[in-house]
């Protein structure tokens, strides 16, 4: 199965669509693709690299209609033009109609039969008077979509703290939800200025290897675990997850000393979790963080 990864406007994420009349395609070419919404114009990304096999594949892949010409190329530059002028106008009209809401960004479907004006706010706003205005105004269907604050960072681009274009403008499809719980279990500190991202919400990265650290967690000792190791008795110290290995505290004649094994030399008499001493600035830095993640909620509850 030939297909092809197409990417729509600058930013955003790598859509898959079928190149069933196998046309000539390469990297970089601008082409006209059928999508949900209609017809959009699209840069190449990817050139049948990928085979998708039904069974891995969830909704039906959009097809390849063919290379964009001159002629489109013009008018998807002039919808960007007016979509500038667009955006002036509706939050113009935003801030006249005195509604709490912050405009993103606005977007023509490339045939214009819709216009659509991305914004963010914090709760639910009847924008029904708006909509009128604005649809008085351009002269066609106009669509207001209330987003968060993740899907505003996707919409603006940018890089992480990796340096690496952030992962929601280049392959994310969805957001995962991303707890705090995560980060305790992969043993990051809790500061949210090192675990938040661009978007001021935990780092959808966090989720990467979340499966991981719980299948090794659901098989290691704990802190706090009494085991019976080669040197005796003693209580586990750390655990080094990725790695599973664990640092156990030990007792002899001239007093405690402690000791790395492998996991699996150890046997768990006990698997008791102490915990973890939680200092005052901890304390404040998860409190902090508690309000990222139940902002994080309700932005999901308004987008929906």
């Amino acid at each position: 199965m030939k297909i092809i990864g197409v990417r729509f406007r600058q930013k955003g994420k790598v859509y898959l669509f079928l190149n069933e009349g196998f046309i000539k395609i390469k990297k970089g070419d601008f082409v006209i693709v059928e999508t949900a919404q209609g017809e959009e114009l699209g840069e190449v990304l990817l050139v049948n690299k990928n085979i998708v096999e039904p069974k891995e594949q969830k909704e039906p892949l959009g097809k390849l209609i063919r290379i964009a010409n001159e002629s489109d190329i013009n008018h998807y530059e002039e919808n960007l033009n007016k979509e500038e002028e667009a955006f002036k106008i509706a939050k113009k009209k935003i801030k006249e109609f005195k509604l709490d809401m912050k405009l993103i960004s606005a977007e023509y479907l490339f045939d214009n039969s819709k216009l659509l004006f991305y914004f963010n706010a914090e709760g639910r706003i009847d924008f029904r008077d708006l909509v009128k205005e604005l649809a008085s105004i351009f002269k066609t269907r106009i669509e207001l979509r209330q987003i968060g604050v993740r899907d505003e960072i996707r919409k603006i681009g940018g890089n992480g703290v990796c340096g690496r274009e952030l992962c929601c403008c280049s392959f994310l499809s969805n957001f995962d939800s991303v707890s705090i719980k995560m980060a305790k279990e992969q043993n990051i500190a809790l500061n949210p200025s090192k675990i938040s991202g661009n978007c001021g919400r935990l780092m959808c990265c966090l989720k990467y290897e979340q499966e991981v650290y719980e299948e090794k967690l659901s098989r290691l000792p704990k802190q706090g675990a009494v085991v019976k190791t080669s040197d005796g008795q003693g209580i586990v110290d750390n655990v080094e997850t990725l790695k599973e290995v664990v640092r156990v505290k030990l007792k002899d004649k001239e007093g405690f000393f402690y000791k790395k094994y492998n996991a699996d030399e150890v046997e768990i008499i006990k698997n008791t979790d102490i915990g973890e001493k939680v200092s005052k600035e901890e304390k404040e830095h998860l409190k902090e963080l508690k309000k990222l993640e139940k902002l994080d909620n309700i932005d999901k509850k308004n987008s929906k």
